[in-house]
């Protein structure tokens, strides 16, 4: 019996929250994300401003000439985090696989409810649709679905029904592809619906006269593989609708960070240690949230140029505590800065990840007590949030 995979597409999440918050937003063209005169970028767009041009990912700069008329939301505003997993937890509460791709995406294994004990009127479009109106009706968000035996053709079976939706209004789409038509599905779709098919190798395949995921299933797979290696082999097994990928429920964590780009370059040295006391916390709050700790320490500096560095050191033993980090952190910042030299972007990131070390005689009674503070700190900015306690700390003269 072939596996039956529904994959999930909140449309324009971050803007169908927003009108959440505010209806008068509906129907007008806005974007969430970051102001023009802080070289912010889109974030996500309403179907309203799509019609004008304006996509994600777009310097918002740009999206303001295409429509002068758009609104412009930070996307700090609302807790999107919080509306993600109202979503999550319906689909486990459908299906017991399921894997969480993005803040607004996932797969779901729904194979077992269509078995021959389930329910006789158990379909996936029954499914799709009771699901899709379950997550409009009880939170007010609008969503795609795709169906198929696989994740690949599934997750292309949702972008297609988006494209199909009317101009200015979330498409709402549910699109299946029953088991056996995967390959036909595919074959008139243009090469860069396929995963593994970026800008450059879509530019290649024209080259060849290959336009279509089609030409490309028909194309000799020997001589993809000899053009484009082991990526070639893949192409040929995806454009037959070949995807044997299990659906994997969880992703283990290979480090944590957090960073930040300046609305103008900063040279003060005051602004940059002061930055990185802020994102030295994050990554913390982080780590302990998540119940882990690091062992590596990784800043990032981007120049006025763009140029891009990262320096990281090693520990002597895991941890989880913001001070630590943030030493660790100002002693690479010392030395990779030049004097007075300007930064675009700093951040800061934690590797090496793994359960926190907790035994007393480790910590001693003074790094005891500064956990438990630490604790105290997290509880209270989980309550009213980042901005309503800092600690006050050290100077860069202190450490070093």
């Amino acid at each position: 019996m072939p596996r039956t995979i529904l994959h999930l597409d909140l449309d324009a999440f971050f803007c169908a929250v927003e009108e959440l918050h505010d209806p008068s937003l509906r129907g007008k063209p806005f974007a969430v994300g970051g102001r023009p005169e802080e070289r912010g970028v889109v974030s996500s767009c309403s179907y309203a401003a799509r019609s004008f041009g304006v996509r994600s990912a777009m310097p918002t700069s740009r999206a303001l000439r295409l429509c002068p008329g758009l609104i412009v939301i930070s996307q700090q505003r609302s807790n999107y985090g919080e509306v993600s997993e109202k979503v999550m937890e319906r689909l486990h509460n459908l299906a017991p696989l399921v894997e969480q791709v993005s803040i607004d995406e996932a797969f779901v294994d729904i194979s077992d409810m269509l078995a021959p004990a389930s329910s006789a009127a158990a379909t996936p479009e029954r499914i799709a649709r009771k699901l899709q109106s379950e997550i409009r009706t009880e939170l007010g968000l609008p969503c795609s679905i795709g169906i198929a035996s696989n994740k690949l053709v599934a997750k292309i079976a949702t972008e297609v029904g988006k494209k199909s939706g009317k101009q200015g209004e979330p498409p709402n789409a549910i699109t299946l592809v029953p088991a056996g038509e995967e390959a036909a599905f595919l074959d008139p779709l243009p090469v860069d619906m396929l995963w593994g098919v970026g800008p450059k190798t879509a530019a290649k395949l024209a080259e060849l006269g290959i336009h279509t995921i089609g030409d490309i299933a028909r194309w000799p797979a020997d001589d993809l593989i000899r053009r484009f290696g082991e990526n070639g082999r893949e192409m040929w097994r995806h454009a037959h609708g070949i995807d044997e990928r299990p659906i994997v429920t969880e992703y283990a964590a290979k480090s944590i960070s957090q960073e930040v780009t300046f609305a103008r370059d900063v040279s003060d040295d005051r602004t940059l240690e002061g930055t990185l006391r802020e994102l030295s916390a994050q990554v913390g709050r982080r780590l302990r949230k998540s119940g882990l700790a690091g062992s590596t320490v990784r800043i990032k500096l981007r120049w006025p140029d763009f140029t891009t560095i990262t320096r990281q050191v090693s520990l002597p033993q895991p941890t989880d505590q913001d001070d630590e980090i943030y030493r660790a952190a100002l002693e690479l910042l010392h030395k990779a800065r030049p004097k007075g030299k300007a930064v675009r972007l700093i951040g800061v990131g934690v590797s090496g990840l793994s359960a926190p070390l907790r035994q007393m005689e480790l910590w001693g009674e003074a790094g005891e007590r500064n956990r438990r503070l630490q604790q105290v700190l997290d509880e209270l900015r989980e309550r009213f949030g980042d901005e309503a306690i800092q600690r006050g700390g050290k100077s860069r003269r202190e450490y070093d």
